[in-house]
C-alpha cells in the first residue's frame, strides 16, 4: 500500500468531518488511514451510522440473521485463485444436493429458529461440468436456476424459512424468474479491478463471471427488478486502494440509482490452503476498518454495511466503531461453506461483545426491515404471508416469538376481481386524471437526481429533483454522511433535501472522478415543470455529438402543445454522466459502462450497437449532406448509411418535401393508394403496475384513485360491445400487475375467444410475455404456443420504446432489455404469431438511435418476415413522468415527425409494406402530411384509447370510421376498412361497422343539447 502524506489525510478527514463532497481521489487517501488517523476516521463513520439508524427508529441496534447455508452445488464455471468452495465433480458424492438433503438442512435450521435460507452455489456448472448438466437433465430441470427455484418452493413450503439465493450472475430474465420465491438476493461485486479480470495469475483470470462490468450489470438489474439485493466488496485479493475506493463508488451510483441495495458486505480476504493465492497475505484488520469507515462515509446512512464476524478475529470493537450496522448471517447449525476454516461465533458471543460497544443485537429478516415495511414493489405478493409470519408490522426486524411452519407457495387470491375505476376509459375525455402523477412519483422510478447525473454533462446547470427516496437509497448528500457543515454530533441529515453536502463525485468507467453531483433539491422545487425558468437542462443526445445551439422548435405540433426548445448536449454524453472515450467523441457506453467506444453487437443477437466513436451528429447534415442522401434515397433505398439516413432527418422546406415525395413513391409501389384502417377496441384490463417506466403517465399503484383492474367479465363484455360494433379485433394490453399469475394472459384471451369467437386477439406486448413466461417458469417459445393455444393471434410489437439499452434504462427503470424483445419477437414470429413492429421517439433518444432502431427492424424481418407493419409512435410528454422530472424534452417537432415517417418508408422498402401514423398523438393535420409522406394505415378506431390519454394527448379516445375518412379526404386518396392481416372483412363485419360508424354506444361522447 502507497503512502500519502499526512497533510492529504488532515485535508481529507476535515471535509469528511464536514460532511463535504468526497471524490475518489479523497476516498483513496483515507483508505490509508492508520492510527490516529484511523480513529478520527472511525469517529466519523460511527457518526453517519448513528445517524442513519435513528433516522429508521433504531438507534443503538445492530442486526443480524439466522440463517442454514445450504450449498446446493460446489460446481462452478468459474477459476477464481481464492476459493476453497468450488471443487471438481468426482470430489463430491453428487453434482447437486438432493430434495431431501436440502430439505433436512432447512428443517433443522427452523428447529433451532433460524429463519433465512442462503442457497450458495456455483455459477451454472452446467456449462463447464457434464455430470452437473447430467444431473440436471435426468432430475428434470432445464438448468441449475431451475433448481434453485424449484427448492426455494419446497424450504417456503414445508419449513417456513425465508430463501436468500446466491446464484452468482444473473440475467434480467433470470432476476424475473427468481424474485416470486426469494424475497432477497445477492452477489459480491468483488472488485470493478479489470485487471484482476484480464490479467493472467490474477485473481479472477479465465472466469467469465467475474467481469466487472458483467457483475456491475447485474446489480442494475437487480435494482430495475425491484430486488432487495445483498452485494460488496473483497479486500486484498491483488486490488489497488485505488480499485478499492472505485468499487464503493460504483456501489453507491447503483444504490442510488436504483435503491434496491440492501446491504454492502466488507470483506477481507483470508489466504486458504490448496489455492492458488495461498501465499498471499491476509488483509489486515486495519484496512478493514479503514474500508469500512470509508464505505460508510461514501454510502451514506442509509446503506447498510455488514463485516461477517467470523471473518474479523477478536477486533469487533474495531468494526463497530468503523460504521458496521449489521453482522450478516450467523448459523448455529451449518458451517460457513466460503470459509470453513472459520467457524461463526456463537450467537450469544457475538451478543455480548455487541453489547461491549455500546449496541443491542437484534435479529433481522433475510429481506431487510425497511423493504419488509416497504412491501411492494420490493417484495412479492407470492411471499406476503411468508415474510409477514416472520416480521414483526411495526418494525420490520424478525418476531422473536414466530413460529417456523410451512405456507403454500401460490398465486395471490383475487386474480381478476373488478377493483378501482373501471369506467377510466370514458371519463378519461370528460373528467380527466385525478392526478398529474401517481403518488409514488418520488421513488418509483428510481432517483431522479442520479438519473440526471446519468445524462447532465458537468457544465450543466443543476436542477431540483424529488427527493423521497427508495428504502435505502443513499440521496444527494450522504457522500460524507449527510453530516451538517461543523460536524455536530447529532446533525446528519436524511432527507436529500436538507443535506449540506453537494453529494460525492462518482468515477468514471474507467476510474476518473466525475463532477460533483447536485445536491437535491425540496419537493416544491422538484415539482416545476420543465420549459419554466428552472433552468432544465438540454435533453440529452445519448452516445452521439449534436450541432451546436440545435434546437427543437418552440412550438410543437406533432403533439399539440408547446413546451421548451431543447439544446445539445455536450460531446460524449453517455449513460453515466461520463464522456465516453476521451477526446474520441460521442461514444455510447453500454449500461455496463464500458471504458470507451460503442460495444457494436450484431442485430441478428438482438442488441443495438451503441453509437460509434466519431459518430454522426444528431440532426446534422449540410444542406449538401442532405441533398446527398436524398439522391441515394431515391437511388436506392435500401442502401442509406448511417449518416445518409440521419441527414434525412434534418431536411427542411423544400428538402423535406422532396423526401416526403420519395416515400410516397416508394409507398405507391409497395401498397398502391389505398388508406386503410382497423375497426378495434383496446381493452386494457388494468394499469397496476411497479415496473418504473419513466415515460408511462397510465401507471398507477394498486391504492392510487386512477387505479383499476377489470374482471374477466368486463373484458368479455367489453370485446362483446366492439363485436356487436362491427370490430374485428381487440387489442389487448395491461400493466404488470403484481397479483397476476402468468396464465391469466390465456384467460384473458380465452375469455373473448368464448364470447367473441370471430374476434381476432391482437394481445400482450414483449414485456407481458416475458412476465407470464417468467411467473410460470415456462420457456418464451412454451409460454407463446399455449398463448396461441388460448387464442392469441397476434402480438403487439410494443414495448419497443428505442431498441438500445443506454436509451431504454434512462426512459424505464424496469423494462425488458432490447435483447429480450427481439427474443420474444423471434419466437413469437417462429411459432407462427405475427406481431407488428414500432419505435417511440422524440425523449432523451436522437436522430441515430432512430435509424439504427428502424435498420434493426428491417434485419428482423428479413430473419422472419413476422411484422405486418411498422407504427411510428411520438413522444407524449404532458404527464409522463420523464417530462415532469425536466430530463426529456416535450416530444418530437412537426419536421421531425414528417421526416421520421418519411424516413421509415425508405428504410424498409422491400420488407415491411405497411407504414402506420398514431392519430392518437399526431394531430389530424399532421396526419394528412405524414399520409403523403409514405404512410398508409391510420391503425384503428380503438373505441377507448387510455393510454395516450393518461399522458396527455389531446386527440381523443376514439376516432369514428366517418372522422378517418374526413381526415384522408383532403388527400385524395381512397380509404378501406381493413382486418389485421390488411385483408378485407367480411360483408357482415363491414355492415355492423358502417351502421355504428365504427365505434360502440358505450364510449360515444354525449354532446349538449343546443
Amino acid at each position: 500500500m502507497s503512502l500519502v502524506s499526512d497533510s492529504a489525510l488532515r485535508r481529507a478527514l476535515a471535509r469528511a468531518r464536514d460532511g463535504k463532497a468526497l471524490d475518489v481521489t479523497e476516498v483513496t487517501v483515507l483508505l490509508h488511514a492508520r492510527g490516529e488517523h484511523l480513529d478520527a476516521l472511525l469517529e466519523h463513520a460511527s457518526r453517519v451510522r448513528d445517524a442513519g439508524l435513528r433516522a429508521v427508529g433504531r438507534e443503538g441496534i445492530i442486526t443480524y440473521s439466522k440463517k442454514v447455508f445450504i450449498p446446493l452445488t460446489r460446481l462452478c464455471r468459474d477459476r477464481c485463485g481464492y476459493c476453497t468452495f468450488a471443487t471438481a465433480p468426482h470430489k463430491l458424492p453428487a453434482p447437486f444436493l438432493s430434495p431431501d438433503e436440502v430439505l433436512e438442512i432447512a428443517r433443522q435450521g427452523a428447529a433451532m429458529g433460524c429463519k433465512e435460507a442462503l442457497f450458495t452455489l456455483g455459477d451454472r456448472p452446467e456449462d463447464r461440468w457434464h455430470q452437473a448438466r447430467s444431473w440436471l437433465d435426468a432430475h428434470g430441470y432445464d438448468d441449475t436456476l431451475s433448481y434453485v427455484r424449484a427448492m426455494a418452493i419446497r424450504v417456503l413450503e414445508e419449513t417456513g424459512l425465508l430463501p436468500h439465493l446466491n446464484p452468482g450472475v444473473l440475467t434480467w430474465r433470470d432476476l424475473q424468474r427468481l424474485k416470486p420465491v426469494a424475497p432477497s438476493m445477492g452477489m459480491m461485486l468483488e472488485t470493478t479491478s479489470r485487471r484482476l479480470f484480464e490479467e493472467k495469475g490474477e485473481a479472477h483470470y479465465g472466469s467469465p463471471d467475474k467481469d466487472p462490468a458483467v457483475r456491475l450489470r447485474v446489480l442494475e438489474d437487480a435494482g430495475r427488478t425491484n430486488v432487495p439485493f445483498t452485494t460488496g466488496i473483497l479486500i486484498g485479493i491483488g486490488e489497488t486502494v485505488e480499485d478499492r475506493a472505485e468499487s464503493i463508488f460504483a456501489i453507491r451510483r447503483v444504490a442510488r440509482e436504483y435503491g434496491g441495495i440492501q446491504e454492502v458486505i466488507v470483506q477481507n480476504f483470508r489466504a486458504k490452503p490448496d489455492t492458488a493465492m495461498r501465499g498471499l497475505p491476509d488483509a489486515s484488520l486495519e484496512e478493514l476498518a479503514a474500508t469500512i469507515a470509508v464505505a460508510r462515509l461514501v454510502l451514506g446512512p442509509r446503506v447498510r454495511i455488514q463485516a461477517p464476524p467470523n471473518l474479523v478475529d477478536s477486533e469487533y470493537a474495531l468494526m463497530i466503531r468503523a460504521g458496521i450496522d449489521d453482522w450478516g448471517g450467523v448459523s448455529p447449525l451449518t458451517p460457513d461453506h466460503v470459509n470453513p476454516e472459520r467457524p461463526w461465533p456463537q450467537i450469544s458471543l457475538l451478543e455480548e461483545r455487541t453489547a461491549e460497544s455500546g449496541f443491542q443485537l437484534r435479529e433481522r429478516l433475510t429481506i431487510y426491515p425497511e423493504y419488509v415495511l416497504a412491501g411492494e414493489p420490493w417484495l412479492d405478493p407470492r411471499l406476503f404471508a411468508h415474510v409477514a409470519a416472520l416480521a414483526d408490522p411495526v418494525t420490520g426486524l424478525a418476531r422473536p416469538d414466530a413460529e417456523l411452519r410451512g405456507l403454500p407457495w401460490q398465486e395471490p387470491d383475487g386474480g381478476f376481481a373488478s377493483a378501482g375505476r373501471v369506467d377510466l376509459h370514458v371519463e378519461v375525455d370528460t373528467s380527466g386524471r385525478t392526478h398529474d402523477r401517481r403518488d409514488d412519483f418520488d421513488h418509483v422510478y428510481g432517483d431522479w437526481t442520479a438519473l440526471r447525473d446519468r445524462l447532465t454533462p458537468a457544465s450543466s446547470t443543476p436542477t431540483p429533483s424529488p427527493t423521497t427516496p427508495s428504502p435505502t437509497a443513499p440521496s444527494d448528500g450522504e457522500a460524507a454522511g449527510g453530516v451538517t457543515a461543523g460536524g455536530a454530533s447529532d446533525g446528519a441529515s436524511l432527507t436529500g433535501a436538507g443535506a449540506a453536502s453537494a453529494g460525492t463525485a462518482e468515477p468514471g468507467a474507467t476510474g476518473s472522478a466525475a463532477s460533483a453531483s447536485p445536491g437535491a433539491g425540496s419537493d416544491s422545487a422538484a415539482r416545476v415543470a420543465p420549459g419554466t425558468a428552472a433552468g432544465v437542462p438540454a435533453a440529452p443526445a445519448l452516445g452521439a455529438r449534436v450541432v451546436e445551439g440545435a434546437a427543437a422548435d418552440a412550438a410543437h405540433p406533432g403533439t399539440g402543445s408547446a413546451g421548451a426548445a431543447a439544446g445539445a448536449a455536450s460531446a460524449g454524453a453517455s449513460v453515466d454522466g461520463v464522456a465516453a472515450g476521451g477526446a474520441s467523441g460521442g461514444a455510447s457506453l453500454t449500461g455496463a459502462g464500458a471504458a470507451s467506444g460503442g460495444t457494436a453487437e450484431s442485430g441478428a443477437t438482438g442488441s443495438v450497437a451503441g453509437a460509434q466513436s466519431g459518430a454522426v451528429r444528431t440532426g446534422g447534415g449540410t444542406p449538401g449532406d442532405v441533398r446527398r442522401a436524398l439522391r441515394r434515397a431515391a437511388a436506392d433505398p435500401g442502401g442509406l448509411s448511417d449518416a445518409e439516413a440521419v441527414a434525412l432527418l434534418a431536411a427542411e422546406g423544400e428538402a423535406l418535401d422532396e423526401l416526403a415525395a420519395i416515400a410516397d413513391d416508394l409507398r405507391r409501389q409497395a401498397v398502391g393508394d389505398e388508406v386503410t384502417y382497423v375497426v378495434n377496441r383496446n381493452i386494457n384490463f388494468t394499469n397496476v403496475c411497479y415496473t418504473g417506466c419513466r415515460f408511462c403517465a397510465f401507471a398507477q399503484r394498486r391504492t392510487d384513485a386512477d387505479a383499476y383492474t377489470l374482471s374477466l367479465d368486463q373484458v368479455a363484455d367489453r370485446a362483446q360491445e366492439a363485436w356487436d360494433a362491427g370490430a374485428t379485433e381487440v387489442c389487448m394490453q395491461g400493466g404488470i400487475h403484481p397479483d397476476l399469475p402468468g396464465t391469466a394472459y390465456f384467460d384473458l384471451a380465452k375469455a373473448v375467444k368464448e364470447r367473441t369467437p370471430g374476434m381476432h386477439v391482437h394481445a400482450f406486448s414483449p414485456m407481458e410475455v416475458i412476465n407470464g413466461a417468467s411467473r410460470t417458469d415456462m420457456s418464451i417459445q412454451a409460454w407463446l404456443e399455449a398463448a396461441k393455444e388460448a387464442g392469441v393471434d397476434s402480438l403487439p410489437g410494443t414495448a419497443a420504446e428505442i431498441l438500445d439499452d443506454d436509451v431504454r434504462w434512462v426512459l424505464t427503470k424496469g423494462k425488458l432489455p432490447a435483447k429480450e424483445w427481439v427474443e420474444v419477437i423471434t419466437t413469437a414470429h417462429k411459432v407462427g404469431i405475427p406481431t407488428t413492429s414500432t419505435m417511440m421517439y422524440g425523449h432523451v433518444d436522437n436522430h441515430l438511435h432512430w435509424v439504427r432502431h428502424i435498420k434493426l427492424i428491417r434485419s428482423l424481418q428479413e430473419r422472419t418476415g413476422g411484422f405486418s407493419e411498422f407504427v411510428l409512435l411520438p413522444f407524449v410528454h404532458t404527464s409522463a413522468p420523464i417530462y415532469l422530472a425536466g430530463i426529456a424534452r416535450p416530444g418530437p417537432t412537426a419536421q421531425e415527425n414528417r421526416a421520421v415517417h418519411a424516413l421509415a418508408r425508405i428504410l424498409l422498402h422491400g420488407a415491411i409494406k405497411n407504414i402506420q401514423c398514431s392519430w392518437v398523438k399526431l394531430r389530424d393535420d399532421l396526419c394528412r402530411q405524414v399520409l403523403q409522406g409514405g404512410v398508409n394505415d391510420l391503425g384503428g378506431t380503438l373505441m377507448e384509447e387510455t393510454i395516450s390519454r393518461m399522458a396527455g394527448s389531446e386527440n381523443g379516445s376514439y376516432k369514428t370510421i366517418s372522422e378517418l375518412r374526413e381526415m384522408v379526404e383532403v388527400t385524395g386518396r381512397p380509404v378501406r376498412q381493413r382486418t389485421t392481416e390488411y385483408g378485407v372483412p367480411t360483408d357482415e363485419r363491414l355492415a355492423a361497422s358502417e351502421a355504428s360508424d365504427g365505434v360502440c354506444k358505450s364510449v360515444r361522447r354525449v354532446l349538449p343539447m343546443a
